[in-house]
Parts: structure tokens; sequence; C-alpha cells
């Protein structure tokens, strides 16, 4: 798998995570990138089992600061 094609796939996950975050507690859109951030690694480490090997790898070792800049860019 290209870097490139890893971005996007950690992305598609963020935004799955960032879609049930939002869902469950609404006022989250009113938080800094800083507390999405940190809720939605929460999240995802809370969730790994439920993920495909591929994305379990992908995500194993993301940070709260990899989540944030990748927040923060749109494709």
């Amino acid at each position: 798998m290209t870097e490139e094609h890893a971005s996007i796939e950690k992305r598609k996950i963020i935004d799955k995570f960032l879609i049930k975050l939002t869902k469950e507690q609404p006022q989250m859109y009113y938080a800094t990138t800083a507390e999405v951030a940190r809720s939605i690694h929460t999240m995802i480490k809370e969730h790994t089992n439920r993920l495909s090997v591929e994305e379990q790898a992908l995500v194993r070792r993301m940070t709260i600061e990899e989540i944030q800049s990748m927040m923060g860019f749109h494709l």
C-alpha cells in the first residue's frame, strides 16, 4: 500500500469515527479540534477489534496529533 493510499484510508477511518462521535455526543460539534481528535483517538483504541486487520494496522500507532492534523486538511 502506498503512503498516499494509506493516508486516504486513515482519513476514511477517522471520518467514520467522527460521524459516530457527533451522533453520540452532538456537543462535540462545538469542541476544539484537539478535543475531537482526543475523543476519536480514544474511540479508535476502544473499538480496534471492530476494524479489519488492514485498518487495525493503519491505526495501531496513530497519535492524537496525527488525527488532529488529518482533520485540519480537506480532501
